[in-house]
């Protein structure tokens, strides 16, 4: 974890926690200044905190709400089986067959809760951990990752799919630099990034010749208008050439490079090609990863409107396959320890079957999985009560699932980031605007 001294400039000013605030309002009885906190807390930081271990994150995004009664939790009401998995004791839906053989990369939780029962509230209470206002816009999981962690080797530090409701994927308040790289869905023959993709008769060092002309233009213009903006355009003109001309990047996003049988091992479509596309990215140095986990015959999981269990029996095989060949991967590939792995959606599914033989939202209690990346993993969270409609034990919140996350990453948790108005906004902001705490049986 960087020392609080070497921590950049955010929209989100780099401030200590509210504990650390806590803490040095008390440094008078003890005889400390200021300084000696720092100093003092380096010193203990250096001493006795590890490394963290995660250095990336993918999100497997279940939009539309997925029943977590019939894949996570299941319960008397519904019409699928738990099987038993290679975890003693613990049980998924018969749905999932292949993931049930690797719970002991993942731990369940069984006890979320979001603050609205509308996928658009939902889903951006769920990315960002705040319901949407008129007079702000929060910045989603992702993109504070990207703030915090940085670019590594010219990769995109946040890239996601262009499905479902992309305000809620955004930076917020943030500066632009950390708003997602939106790609393609990648299920297609050909898929190809267009940003990637250099017309038949432009080459790379044409490119860069074509760039150092317009650069040299670009300084005489400097040298007749002195222009703030001119600084920032120049940044992000260096940056989409750097992404644009470099091979490894460029490779990343290449399916095609891909052995056949790995491709066949995740399966077609968007799931299975979108969970590849996810493990190449972290495996070139991307930070945040953020895929579609329904197939694109589907829509989405949101089965209030038919037949539950018949879209449920279409719904969950893609999955069950990706993900089982996700964790399978990465851990082949010594990259499980260094990436989390997080499976969910904005909410889950009533305990009730409508009349039209569909389940309809339900925010009050559903559920996720969630390990890698150092996360404690075999074993289940909190419970719902015997129908899945409420907690019953041990409640966990979004801010707690952030929380989790950052410290997993290395991130400071009870940060805070400046928002409209130079309000401290939590970047781990659990029910009531207050601080999310970590999942102290995870991390």
């Amino acid at each position: 974890m960087r020392r609080l001294a070497d921590r950049k400039p955010t929209w989100g000013h780099p401030v200590l926690g509210r504990r650390g605030f806590l803490k040095v309002g008390s440094l008078g009885y003890l005889g400390l200044t200021l300084s000696d906190y720092f100093k003092l807390s380096n010193v203990m930081a250096s001493g006795i905190k590890s490394e963290p271990k995660a250095k990336s994150c993918i999100l497997l995004w279940m939009h539309g709400g997925q029943s977590h009664l019939d894949t996570w939790d299941v319960k008397g009401n519904s019409s699928f089986k738990p099987i038993s998995t290679n975890v003693s004791g613990i049980q998924i839906s018969e749905l999932l067959p292949k993931v049930s053989q690797h719970m002991d990369k993942l731990s369940i939780i069984r006890s979320m809760k979001n603050e609205s029962n509308a996928h658009s509230e939902g889903t951006y209470y769920a990315m960002t951990g705040h319901l949407p206002t008129t007079t702000t816009r929060f910045p989603s999981l992702g993109s504070v990752v990207s703030n915090e962690m940085g670019m590594l080797n010219n990769i995109p530090s946040y890239v996601t799919t262009g499905r479902g409701r992309l305000n809620s994927r955004s930076a917020g308040f943030m500066a632009a630099d950390y708003e997602p790289f939106i790609v393609p869905q990648p299920q297609e023959e050909d898929f190809k990034v267009a940003e990637l993709t250099l017309p038949e008769n432009i080459s790379v060092d044409a490119l860069e010749a074509r760039h150092s002309f317009l650069k040299l233009i670009d300084q005489r213009y400097r040298q007749l208008e002195e222009n703030a903006s001119f600084g920032t355009v120049d940044t992000f003109d260096e940056r989409a050439l750097n992404i644009i001309t470099s091979p490894p990047v460029r490779a990343a996003f290449d399916l095609s490079k891909e052995p056949t049988k790995i491709k066949e091992a995740y399966g077609p479509g968007r799931v299975g090609q979108g969970a590849l596309l996810a493990r190449r990215l972290v495996e070139a140095g991307c930070r945040f990863v953020t895929m579609d986990g329904f197939p694109e015959t589907m829509g989405d999981w949101d089965t209030c409107h038919y037949k539950n269990d018949y879209y449920m029996k279409k719904l969950a095989p893609p999955l069950d396959q990706a993900l089982s060949a996700l964790l399978g991967d990465l851990s082949a590939r010594g990259l499980l320890e260094s990436t989390i792995v997080l499976v969910m959606g904005e909410f889950g599914r009533t305990p009730n079957i409508n009349p039209g033989r569909g389940r309809d939202h339900w925010g009050h209690c559903w559920s996720l999985v969630v390990g890698g990346g150092g996360i404690k993993t075999g074993q289940v969270i909190g419970a719902s009560d015997e129908r899945g409609a409420y907690v019953a034990d041990r409640l966990v919140t979004i801010g707690d699932l952030f929380a989790t996350v950052y410290k997993a990453m290395g991130i400071d948790w009870t940060k805070t980031y400046l928002g409209p108005g130079k309000r401290p906004i939590y970047i781990a902001n659990s029910i009531g605007d207050k601080q999310g705490e970590p999942v102290h049986e995870l991390v």
